[in-house]
């Protein structure tokens, strides 16, 4: 009864909502969208619970452009809760949330969005809930009675919203190829820290590399956005995710440096390609280096010199003096004194053994 109670309301013909200046009204992107309704938030449990109980709904998020297709439906202004949503659902109209989801503003709302917007739905829910995102260019939820599903709306964009059993089943096998991803690339790096000290390095090993990274970061992107989804019960994928990730953003960068690529150039061209796109190893030589992948290139030293205990300062003074990692290795312990002072002798010991372990095949 108490919640009856609350939801008690006078009738009106037409609704009043809180002012909202347009500028105040900000674009939500798909990870926003999804981390609002993971697994575990009382949003989500409460739309949940009206597709369990057999029900629709449409619920908006609110914006000055919902008020000017809302007709009829009551005021309740209370604080958010899923228990609240669920009854309100009762109701064949629609609800309408304040857009930070914290209070529920109106119910029983009759929505008129413009019917000569499309639609690919065929119900009149879904309908209606897709033409109102897109004439407010904003978030409408669509919980369907039928179906048995949740389906958001933003602007343009559509995505029904997957059960837990299906996204950690495919969050599961992902993660799975995304640790053999990595083992390759570890294999490649074993091999690539060969080529590097004995100055064997061409344009073709270094997109290979490239390539790998790009394949991971791509793969993590669509865990990380299944992981969001599932909320609480992805909090062991992510742990594990980042486990098997870990170190590839600083490799990319050591790269960077050392080859001298630009990294707003890296994005910009790996931003926009899909999968099949990466694999083609010839476009990725010529937009990053414009020249042939047989091209031999030489390392200035951060990546391998990062292997090492010495500060990055002297690491710096070091490239800066020799130019090269070939330089350095080269180099006479009279030369590193003048540089590194009396830490030289232990530099050259270090990176002597560094050496000796890269060339019989260890990882470092």
């Amino acid at each position: 009864m108490e919640d009856t109670n609350i939801f008690k309301a006078e009738l009106s013909n037409e609704i009043n909502v809180p002012k909202i200046k347009i500028e105040e009204v900000k674009a939500l992107s798909k990870i926003d969208l999804l981390k609002k309704l993971s697994s575990g938030t009382e949003l989500r449990e409460g739309i949940e619970n009206i597709v369990k109980g057999g029900m629709g709904a449409i619920i908006v998020a609110s914006s000055p452009k919902v008020m000017e297709i809302a007709k009829g439906g009551f005021k309740v202004n209370c604080k958010f809760n899923s228990k609240r949503l669920t009854e309100l659902a009762k109701m064949d109209g629609a609800i309408i949330l304040s857009e930070d989801f914290r209070k529920i503003l109106f119910a029983n709302v009759y929505l008129v969005p413009d019917s000569n917007l499309t639609s690919i739905e065929t119900g009149i829910r879904h309908q209606v809930a897709e033409r109102t995102a897109k004439q407010i260019n904003g978030l409408v939820i669509a919980a369907s009675q039928r179906r048995r599903e949740i389906t958001i709306y933003y602007g343009n964009s559509r995505y029904v919203l997957q059960h837990t059993e299906s996204l950690l089943r495919r969050a599961t096998e992902t993660l799975q190829i995304l640790e053999k991803q990595r083992d390759a690339f570890n294999e490649l790096i074993i091999n690539f820290n060969v080529l590097e000290i004995t100055n064997l390095v061409s344009v073709a090993d270094i997109c290979r590399i490239l390539q790998r990274i790009e394949i991971m970061k791509k793969m993590i992107n669509i865990i990380n956005e299944l992981i969001i989804e599932l909320g609480k019960e992805g909090i062991i994928l992510r742990m594990r995710m980042r486990e098997i990730v870990r170190g590839i953003e600083k490799e990319e960068d050591f790269l960077v440096k050392d080859y001298r690529i630009k990294l707003n150039r890296i994005r910009s061209f790996f931003d926009n390609l899909n999968f099949e796109e990466i694999l083609d190893i010839d476009n990725i030589g010529l937009n990053l280096f414009k020249d042939s992948l047989d091209k031999e290139i030489s390392p200035k030293g951060y990546r391998i010199l990062n292997k090492t205990n010495l500060p990055k300062h002297d690491i710096e003074l070091l490239i800066k003096n020799f130019n090269s990692l070939e330089g350095i290795f080269a180099s006479e312990i009279e030369d590193l004194e003048r540089i590194l002072g009396v830490n030289a002798h232990n530099f050259k010991k270090e990176l002597n053994h560094l050496r000796e372990q890269i060339l019989v095949g260890k990882r470092v």
